[in-house]
């Protein structure tokens, strides 16, 4: 690892705050640009430096060009596959024109590599095999799936077109401390904060739908190993395997003494129905693999909340 400098987008939410904390560990100087819209001032590390921006703005090369990074990860996303559903073009503006303003920023200052936060849990759509490796056809059924693939797809043209080195990872469903109730693994702080409030929660479809849920330190950990790759990749991050969401809120009812049974309503659309993911990539060219298993993380989780 030769970065000393890296900027993190959406660095005061939920993943992109414990990639701050896991890079100022390793030793780099933290630069966060966060436009504050669900992330919050108080879960940016101290030692960091937070600049209140957004990823679309103008002011994007100035901050590249008076902090001079290394390395960039870029956590900052609308994530919420309900809110794409309702509003592409909200879901657009954010995470591609968004990005492409990274892009851009990148070009012309010579960053080591981008380290982009994408997603597996939305991009392959309803898959043709379980797990689902990276050769897996991307076909996405909502538009926040469509964005997180498109930025991709600009990742490798800027690869061609200016010799920008990035490494992918395709997310499962982050959970953990500090998670927000926005993003593909909301169903965890939903579930948790009802429960220890007394409240009931709603399940949308059979509650049977299956996802990969992967630790936030986990994904930390990932986002290091990436930096000193010396090629291109792209890499699924979860555990391997499914849980449904009946099984979660179980488990979460045992944790959280809940006498309260859901309630169900009809299941969201562009949301897939099953999908978990092949991390062997990962293994072999990131030295990564999960370490907490879903008990240890849904408990760890619970804790923090209450």
């Amino acid at each position: 690892m030769t970065a000393k400098k890296a900027l993190v987008t959406g660095g005061a939410g939920f993943i992109g705050s414990h990639i701050v904390e896991g890079l100022l560990g390793r030793g780099l100087e933290v630069v966060v640009v966060d436009n504050l819209s669900t992330g919050r001032k108080d879960q940016v590390a101290v030692d960091a430096r937070l600049l209140e921006m957004d990823i679309r703005d103008a002011g994007i090369a100035k901050v590249f060009a008076q902090h001079r990074p290394d390395v960039v990860f870029h956590a900052a996303a609308q994530a919420s596959v309900v809110v794409s559903s309702e509003d592409p073009l909200v879901d657009a503006e954010s995470n591609i024109m968004g990005s492409l303003n990274l892009l851009q920023a990148c070009r012309e200052h010579g960053i080591e590599r981008f380290i982009y936060c994408s997603t597996g849990g939305a991009l392959y759509g309803d898959p043709e095999r379980l797990p689902c490796d990276e050769q897996h056809p991307i076909h996405p059924t909502s538009p926040y799936g469509v964005s997180k693939a498109t930025v991709e797809l600009y990742l490798h043209s800027f690869s061609i077109l200016c010799g920008l080195n990035y490494t992918v990872l395709r997310y499962g469903n982050v959970y953990g401390p500090r998670q927000d109730p926005f993003g593909e693994a909301g169903v965890i702080a939903i579930f948790s904060q009802r429960m220890l409030r007394g409240e009931g929660v709603t399940i949308f479809g059979d509650g049977l739908q299956e996802r990969d849920f992967v630790y936030v330190s986990d994904v930390v950990e990932a986002n290091l190993q990436a930096i000193g790759q010396d090629e291109n990749g792209v890499y699924n991050i979860g555990t391997g395997r499914g849980a449904n969401v009946n099984g979660l809120f179980e488990r979460l009812t045992r944790l959280t003494d809940s006498p309260l049974e859901p309630h169900y309503e009809p299941a969201r659309k562009g949301e897939v129905y099953k999908v978990y993911l092949d991390v062997a990539r990962a293994r072999a060219g990131l030295e990564w693999e999960a370490k907490v298993g879903l008990d240890e993380g849904l408990a760890l989780t619970v804790d923090s909340f209450r």
